[in-house]
């Protein structure tokens, strides 16, 4: 079975603290870094997304922008 292009699946464990550790692939494929703020989204039917803070906080900028122009053109 050939796994779609761009899609990735991982295993971690929770230690004893709660911690997990991201595989060093998917750090390298998505650029985290050690010191780099991550944001966890969580919905119960769902699950947890993990995304990076940068990433997170660039889109809301957008979606704020977009909506701004929208109020000043309407």
């Amino acid at each position: 079975m050939e796994k779609p292009k761009g899609k990735y699946a991982w295993t971690a464990k929770v230690g004893d603290k709660g911690q997990i550790v991201i595989p060093k692939e998917a750090r390298e494929i998505f650029n985290i870094n050690p010191g780099d703020t991550l944001l966890l989204l969580g919905d119960e039917a769902q699950g947890i997304a993990i995304v990076k803070n940068d990433v997170f906080m660039n889109f809301a900028d957008a979606i704020m922008k977009a909506q701004n122009s929208k109020e000043e053109d309407e």
